[in-house]
């Protein structure tokens, strides 16, 4: 009689698991399966999970409680994107968010899933898991769409500088006002209200992921036809041409005639001292043009919340589905869910407004006298 032997598994370390497998998703950003931003998210999530789990113990020896308790951990873990003072004013105490909590446990779940699948567990843990967390409606109100109002001024701050009757693209009423305490006046060659001008514009309109932007070339904007078009590097080696709104091409047009020359000759968005914009120098922009909208149309936004207004409003104006995932970059129509943000007073519109009411001229039917039969 045979007997069956457990399969064998390489019972390899947390630690030892992880530096494994965060070397395969780094490996796939040079075949265009990820985009390397996308791997630095695994990456930092894994070296996240490290941590809490325990670097020497080893990964086959965690159960669905282990896996629970991390996640419950990770929760509760500060928000470090914040800084300290908004932490303490921030809904729920600045903790992670529910998108953060669910972006994590995937993370999670894919590691498991490669260790089950090369042998380092004999059984995925996660199956006998039973935290989740629920993404929708736990975006940080800066990650949600702006409203139309609030949207609008913004475009409106941001192309201040744009307006011929600015003579000389002066810039805007900012630079007249006291600097703030512990930063020096701003000199001419510093000022970066063109460019600034142009990252919210195309953020607001064309939504590109933030490493999108940061990552455009020059010669990456062209024309045909009498059209300009962006060519967008995006995830997983995918590229998409999308047309430039007239007002977007005439800001891009203005910014390449001040645009300044130095290290990163090829890249468009460039810092007053020549460099390519990073990441993190998006959010310092937008902040800045908020500065300048009426406070009752102001609110934070990051430039993942100005890629959902682009979604959010797109949709709502009635533009194609297929043409807004297009625009954004995405693979498959079913995504756009989560970019799509309830707006005020929509289904209020809709519902006055509906089709089946209608009569051919677009008025609603008067109400018969004699009332319900």
């Amino acid at each position: 009689m045979s007997i069956m032997l457990p399969a064998q598994v390489n019972r390899l370390t947390v630690e030892e698991a992880a530096d494994r497998y965060v070397e395969l998703v780094r490996a796939r950003t040079l075949t265009g399966a990820l985009s390397p931003a996308t791997a630095e998210v695994y990456a930092r999530d894994v070296a996240t999970f490290v941590r809490l789990a325990g670097p020497g113990r080893v990964l086959d020896d965690l159960t669905g409680e282990d896996v629970d308790a991390v996640l419950l951990a990770f929760a509760r873990k500060p928000d470090e994107r914040r800084r300290p003072e908004d932490r303490r004013t921030a809904p729920g105490g600045g903790v992670q968010s529910p998108a953060s909590q669910a972006r994590f446990r995937r993370s999670v779940s894919a590691l498991f899933r490669h260790a089950a699948a090369v042998g380092w567990v004999h059984l995925d843990p996660m199956a006998a898991s039973s935290v989740t967390a629920r993404e929708r409606g736990g975006l940080r109100p800066e990650r949600r769409a702006l409203t139309k109002e609030q949207a609008e001024g913004l475009i409106e701050a941001a192309r201040a500088p744009l307006d011929p009757g600015s003579e000389g693209h002066s810039p805007p009423p900012r630079s007249t006002a006291p600097a703030e305490p512990g930063r020096p006046r701003q000199r001419r060659d510093q000022r970066t209200e063109v460019r600034d001008a142009l990252v919210v514009l195309l953020l607001a309109t064309l939504g590109p992921r933030v490493s999108e932007l940061v990552r455009a070339n020059v010669e990456d904007f062209y024309t045909n036809d009498g059209v300009r078009y962006w060519r967008i590097f995006g995830k997983g080696g995918r590229t998409r041409d999308v047309p430039l709104p007239d007002d977007v091409a005439r800001a891009l047009d203005a910014y390449l005639a001040v645009r300044p020359a130095g290290e990163e000759e090829k890249a468009l968005l460039l810092s007053w001292r020549g460099r390519r914009l990073a990441r993190g120098d998006v959010q310092g922009v937008i902040d800045r043009v908020q500065r300048l909208v009426e406070p009752g149309r102001r609110r934070e936004v990051t430039p993942h919340g100005l890629r959902h207004t682009t979604a959010t409003h797109l949709l709502a104006d009635g533009t194609d589905m297929d043409a807004v995932r297009r625009v954004l970059g995405h693979s498959d129509l079913s995504t756009l869910g989560r970019y799509r943000d309830d707006l005020p007073g929509e289904l209020e519109v809709a519902m006055g407004s509906h089709p089946l009411l209608r009569r051919r001229d677009g008025r609603r039917p008067p109400e018969s006298a004699d009332g319900p039969g």
